[in-house]
C-alpha cells in the first residue's frame, strides 16, 4: 500500500510558530505511513473575491493550494488562536477551498479527511479557535478528526530553544491524532 500523503497547514504566518513547530514534529514523530508535506504559501493567498473564484480567473497561487488539497488523502491544520477565533488567513485560505461556481470542479474540502490541533502560550490553548474551525468544516462537510483533541497550552514550555516539541505528553497526543487521521483516510479510500 503506498503511504498517504497529507498537506499539513499552519495558520500563523509568524516563522517561529509554535503551531508550524507542531507540524515539523507532526513529520518527526509520524507513528508511520504518511508523507506530510507542510503548505508554504499561506502569506501569497489573496483575499476572497467571488468575482475571481473561477477557474479562468483564480490566482496561481490559489489554484495551486486547490490542487494540492483535492489531491492529498489528508489534511493537518495548526491553528493559532486569535480574538476567540482562527487567523483571518486561515479563514481566507479555506474560503477559496470551499467553492465551485461552476459546478464542473468539485469541492476540495469535501469529505476530506482532516485532522486539527493547535498550539498557544495561554493557559487554555485554542480551543476556541478550534471550535471555531469545526464550525466551518461543518460547511464543507469534510470529515473532521474528533478525538484525540490536541490543545497545547503553555507551548512555550513545550519546545525547545531550537523549535523542537519535548514535551512527551504533546508528543503522545500527536501520534494519536496522526493515527486517528490515518484511520478516516483508510475508510475514505475503502469506500472510493
Amino acid at each position: 500500500m503506498t503511504a498517504s500523503t497529507i498537506l499539513a497547514i499552519s495558520g500563523s504566518l509568524r516563522a517561529s510558530s509554535h503551531n508550524t513547530q507542531l507540524l515539523r514534529a507532526a513529520q518527526k514523530f509520524n507513528p508511520g505511513g504518511q508523507e506530510i508535506e507542510i503548505y508554504e504559501d499561506l502569506r501569497e493567498i489573496p483575499p476572497y473575491d467571488l468575482d475571481l473564484d473561477t477557474p479562468e480567473k483564480r490566482p496561481a497561487v490559489v489554484e495551486e493550494l486547490r490542487r494540492r488539497v483535492a489531491e492529498a488523502d489528508g489534511l493537518l491544520i495548526a491553528t493559532p488562536e486569535f480574538n476567540y477565533s482562527i487567523p483571518g488567513v486561515l479563514k481566507n485560505a479555506l474560503d477559496w477551498l470551499s467553492t465551485d461556481w461552476t459546478k464542473t470542479e468539485g469541492l476540495p474540502l469535501h469529505r476530506k479527511p482532516v485532522a486539527i490541533l493547535g498550539a498557544a502560550p495561554t493557559n487554555f490553548g485554542t480551543v476556541r479557535a478550534q471550535l471555531a474551525l469545526r464550525q466551518v468544516f461543518v460547511w464543507t462537510d469534510s470529515d473532521v478528526v474528533v478525538k484525540p483533541e490536541v490543545h497545547v497550552f503553555r507551548s512555550h514550555e513545550r519546545f525547545d530553544a531550537d523549535g523542537n516539541l519535548t514535551d512527551e505528553t504533546t508528543i503522545g497526543l500527536l501520534q494519536g491524532l496522526l493515527t486517528a487521521l490515518q484511520a478516516k483516510i483508510d475508510a475514505s479510500k475503502a469506500a472510493a
